[in-house]
């Protein structure tokens, strides 16, 4: 093994003059450097905006719901109870109600949320107490008015402040209302705080008050809708789920993780990710074909030096070998300075901001990045693949040059 790679650095770093192979060689080692480099960049990127958006969805979202979806399975909420208490990677629960209300205020009308919770679970399960601007996190029931809070932009189209009294209507028994001219079930709140959560469908249609309230307003009675489940790590959501489906019936019950709440957005994230991926292994394939057409011409120019090698006693096998060594040379040298460009460049992004954003629109201030150790894996795993693939043809055509054909005129 000594032999052939020391014939195939000479050939490719040690030469007494540059030649056009040697430039294709050093285009070679350029491209996919670049290339390389631009993939670790955008995975990053990527990376980083897939944190962001699952950050501000989870921010409220709880890890993994539990909903009754049958009549049947009110008198079964003790089993949910103990089936949660059994699994040790849950850290919290609490029970919920939500449904869609009327709210009023100042001549102003929106049909929002109304989702009652236990007081502490806005800290433990939600955190909404984290994302209060202005106000207070209170959804206590006092002086004869219950307290709730709302999103800042719902806020905004109600021209609701802290301290205002808010009205809520809900459509439970709407059809008393039609047919024997009832007034329909209302009560007033008072705005304790406003928040921002960073997600517009938060802040755009969510009012939280305190459970008993809810569950009045909302015609639920004793009963809840479901239980709201936070974990100790998130990535066992899928694991808790399918343990959960395993003790309760799934007639009666519907479990949901954080990632079901919204698969779409990302199913429509990791197709832009793997599609980002495979296009930037183009800009590394095109970079490994110049390694195939610099080899093929090495074969030709070198068919001389096979033919004594030959000669010698070296076999078919070794000098395929130099020349795959000689190409793979070129995918390690590119590859290592891509990756360490790439870095590099996402180094000066997380330490220096480069690339800054405007906060006021984009939530952030500069490009988020998210540099994971398997990403250095995966792409130096497919550059010294095509590397691999590019050096075989030529390496095979040079094991299969006749000695006898290579030195006769020689």
């Amino acid at each position: 093994m000594k032999f052939e790679s020391f014939i195939s650095k000479r050939y490719l770093i040690s030469k007494h003059k540059i030649n056009f192979i040697t430039i294709i060689s050093f285009i070679s080692i350029f491209g996919i450097t670049i290339g390389v480099a631009a993939l670790i960049v955008v995975l990053s990127v990527f990376n980083g905006f897939g944190s962001l958006v699952t950050s501000f969805l989870i921010n409220f979202d709880p890890h993994v719901r539990v909903e009754i979806i049958s009549p049947e399975g009110f008198n079964q909420q003790n089993k949910i109870v103990e089936s949660l208490n059994s699994i040790p990677d849950i850290q919290k629960f609490a029970p919920y109600v939500s449904g869609k209300v009327l709210a009023y205020n100042a001549g102003q009308t929106q049909v929002v949320n109304l989702k009652g919770i236990k007081e502490k679970s806005g800290n433990d399960i939600y955190g909404i107490k984290a994302s209060m601007l202005f106000g207070q996190y209170d959804i206590s029931f006092h002086d004869g008015l219950p307290r709730m809070i709302l999103g800042l932009t719902l806020a905004d189209r109600l021209q609701s402040v802290v301290g205002d009294t808010v009205t809520i209507i809900s459509p439970v028994g709407i059809e008393n209302v039609i047919t024997q001219m009832a007034q329909p079930k209302s009560q007033k709140f008072i705005v304790a705080g406003i928040y921002s959560s960073n997600n517009n469908e938060y802040d755009e249609s969510y009012i939280f008050t305190n459970l008993e309230t809810a569950q009045n307003l909302l015609g639920y009675g004793n009963n809840v809708q479901g239980y709201d489940v936070r974990l100790n790590n998130l990535s066992e959501a899928d694991e808790v789920k399918s343990q959960l489906q395993h003790k309760l019936d799934k007639n009666l019950f519907s479990i949901n993780t954080w990632y079901d709440f919204h698969k779409e957005l990302y199913i429509v994230m990791k197709i832009e990710r793997w599609t980002a991926y495979i296009v930037l292994c183009l800009i590394v394939a095109v970079a490994t074909f110049n390694i195939l057409g610099s080899l093929s011409m090495s074969v030709i120019e070198k068919k001389r030096d096979i033919g004594v090698l030959r000669s010698m006693g070296a076999s078919e096998k070794s000098i395929l070998k130099i020349f795959m060594y000689e190409g793979l040379l070129i995918g390690i040298i590119g590859t290592i300075a891509g990756l360490l460009l790439g870095y590099f460049i996402c180094f000066l992004q997380l330490k220096y901001k480069i690339y800054p954003l405007d906060p006021t629109q984009y939530k952030i201030d500069a490009l988020p990045l998210q540099v994971r150790i398997s990403d250095f894996f995966f792409v130096s795993g497919a550059a010294m693949f095509l590397s691999f693939i590019a050096s075989l043809i030529p390496a095979r055509r040079a094991a299969k040059v006749d000695p006898l054909e290579a030195i006769k005129w020689e």
